[in-house]
C-alpha cells in the first residue's frame, strides 16, 4: 500500500498508478496550540510506502513522520519505506562555524531509525559521496532526475546550451546533457573574503544559442539570476530555467521572470505551477528493485 498525507495527493495517485497498489491517505487536524493529531488506515499491509515531502514547514512535517512511522507499524507495516522527494536539512552538511550542529548528518540518522528505507530525489550531497555516509549502508536511495529534465528541455527544441550555475551543479549538468544530448558549460563561484560570492558565467559561447540553466533547486533565485542576466547579456536568444526542486520562496518567481527569464520547468518533486516532469515512474522503479 501507498500512504500518503491529505496535501499531497496529486503526486500520490501518480505513484500508486505506477506502483499499481492501493492508496490510502491520512488526515490531519491541527489543534489550537499547535499539535497535530493524525488517523492512519487500520489495519495496514506488512509493506508500506509512506510518501512525505519535506519541503516548507519541515519541522512539522518531521514531527508528523515520527507519529506517523511507529503507528504505521502498530497497526501493521512490517516494512516501511519512506518516499520524500525534498529532503530537509541536507544543505547544513558541514560546521561552518564553530559548534554548528551538522543537521543533514543527524536528520538522516533520525529518520533512518524510523524508517527501513528512504527514497528521496536529488538531495543535497555536495560534500559527500552517496546517504551511506549519513544513513545506515543500504538505507537511503539517491535518485536524480536530471535525466528526465534533460529529455524534456530537448524536446522542447533542438541545440540548447545547458548550462549550471557553479561548481556543485556540474556533475548534475552533465548527467542531464548526455540524457539529452545537448551540449553544457558550468560557471563556478569566485569568492571576495568571507561573506561575498560572484558567480563566474562559462568560458563558452553563448551569442545566437537557446540558453537553459539546471540545478538541483532554486529558493530564492538569485544564483539563477546573476547567471540569466549575464548569458543574456552575452547574446543568448533566450533563457529558460529547470530545476528538480521548486522551494522558490517568498517573491523568487517573479523576480526570475523580471530578470528576462522565459520558461521555468521543474519536477513535481515538489508542487508548483512550473511542474513539467513527473518523478513518479524514477520512484516506482527504484522501490520495485526491492
Amino acid at each position: 500500500m501507498l500512504l500518503a498525507f491529505d496535501d499531497e495527493q496529486v503526486l500520490a495517485q501518480r505513484l500508486a498508478a505506477e506502483l499499481q497498489c492501493p492508496l490510502a491517505l491520512i488526515t490531519r487536524h491541527r489543534f489550537p496550540d499547535g499539535e497535530v493529531r493524525l488517523v492512519l488506515p487500520k489495519p495496514l499491509p506488512p509493506q508500506v510506502w509512506l510518501l512525505r515531502g519535506l519541503q516548507h514547514q519541515p519541522n512539522d512535517r518531521l514531527v508528523e513522520l515520527l507519529i506517523a512511522a511507529p503507528a504505521a507499524r502498530a497497526w501493521g507495516a512490517r516494512q516501511l519505506v519512506l518516499v520524500a522527494p525534498y529532503l530537509a536539512y541536507m544543505r547544513q552538511d558541514m560546521e561552518f562555524t564553530p559548534g554548528e550542529a551538522v543537521s543533514q548528518r543527524h536528520i538522516a540518522a533520525l529518520l533512518a531509525t524510523q524508517f527501513d528505507r528512504v527514497v528521496t530525489v536529488d538531495p543535497h550531497l555536495h560534500r559527500i559521496n552517496s546517504l551511506d555516509e549519513v544513513m545506515p549502508p543500504g538505507v537511503g536511495t539517491a535518485l536524480s532526475a536530471a535525466s528526465l529534465l534533460g529529455r524534456w528541455i530537448a524536446a522542447q527544441g533542438p541545440g540548447a546550451l545547458l548550462v549550471g550555475p557553479d561548481e556543485e551543479s556540474g556533475q548534475w549538468v552533465a548527467e542531464a546533457a548526455r540524457a539529452a544530448g545537448l551540449d553544457h558549460a558550468v560557471g563556478r563561484k569566485v569568492r571576495h573574503g568571507d561573506t561575498q560570492v560572484q558567480l563566474a558565467f562559462p568560458d563558452v559561447a553563448v551569442a545566437g544559442r537557446p540558453v537553459v540553466l539546471l540545478d538541483d533547486m532554486a529558493s530564492t533565485g538569485r544564483t539563477l539570476i546573476g547567471a540569466a542576466r549575464e548569458a543574456l547579456a552575452r547574446g543568448a536568444v533566450s533563457v529558460d530555467v529547470a530545476v528538480t526542486h521548486a522551494l522558490f520562496n517568498g517573491d523568487a518567481l517573479p523576480a526570475l521572470q523580471a530578470a528576462g527569464i522565459r520558461h521555468v520547468w521543474s519536477s513535481n518533486a515538489i508542487p508548483h505551477a512550473s511542474n513539467a516532469v513527473c518523478i513518479a515512474p524514477l520512484v516506482a522503479a527504484a522501490l520495485r528493485e526491492r
